[in-house]
C-alpha cells in the first residue's frame, strides 16, 4: 500500500482549487507553495515541475470521472454519467471543464499537460462507445463522437449561459441518441 504524503495532498488540493478557480497559467508555484503553507523544498520534492503538478490535478479530476462512471456497462452507467454532468455544471462556482480548461492554455500536442487531456478525453469516448454498444446502438463510434460533442457544448455553455439550459439539452441529446439503439 502506497503510503500518502500529507503535504502532497494538501499541495494538490490548494492547486486544483486555484487552478480550477483562476486557471492553470494564471497561478503560480509561489502561491501554490505559500497558501498550501509548505515549503518550496516540499513542493520539488513532490513535483518536480509545475506541467507535474497540473498533470496530478488532472489526475485526481480523471479519477473523480472514472470512479463515478462505475463499472457496469450499458445504457444505465450512460445515463449516469451524463446525469452526473448534469449535475455539475448546474454546480456553484462551476468554471467549465478542467480539461478543456486545460487544453485552451496547453496547445502544444507534446506538453504533458495536453496529452493527459487527450488521454482523458480518450477514455471518456471510449466508455460512451462501450455504453452505447451495450444499449445495441447501430453506429456507436458515431454516436459516441456525437455525445462527445454535447458533452463539451454543455460544459462551456453551463459556464458561459444557463447551466438548467445546459443541462436539460444535454440530456435530451442523450435520449436521441439512445433511440436510434431502438
Amino acid at each position: 500500500m502506497r503510503r500518502v504524503s500529507e503535504a502532497r495532498e494538501r499541495l494538490l488540493r490548494t492547486a486544483s482549487a486555484l487552478f480550477y478557480a483562476e486557471g492553470i497559467r494564471a497561478v503560480g508555484v509561489d502561491r501554490v507553495i505559500e497558501e498550501a503553507g509548505i515549503t518550496r523544498a516540499t513542493f520539488y520534492r513532490h513535483f518536480p515541475s509545475k506541467d507535474d503538478l497540473v498533470v496530478a490535478y488532472l489526475t485526481v479530476v480523471h479519477e473523480a470521472v472514472r470512479d463515478a462512471a462505475g463499472e457496469e456497462v450499458g445504457e444505465q452507467r450512460l445515463r449516469r454519467t451524463v446525469g452526473t454532468m448534469g449535475e455539475m455544471v448546474c454546480s456553484p462556482g462551476f468554471r467549465g471543464c478542467s480539461f478543456i480548461n486545460a487544453a485552451a492554455e496547453f496547445a502544444d500536442p507534446d506538453s504533458p499537460v495536453h496529452r493527459a487531456v487527450t488521454a482523458h478525453r480518450r477514455w471518456l469516448g471510449a466508455l460512451f462507445a462501450a455504453d452505447l454498444t451495450a444499449a445495441g446502438h447501430p453506429d456507436p463510434a458515431a454516436a459516441a463522437a456525437h455525445l462527445m460533442m454535447l458533452r463539451d457544448g454543455a460544459m462551456v455553455a453551463g459556464y458561459l449561459a444557463d447551466p438548467e439550459v445546459a443541462r436539460t439539452t444535454l440530456g435530451r441529446g442523450l435520449d436521441a441518441i439512445l433511440a436510434e439503439a431502438r
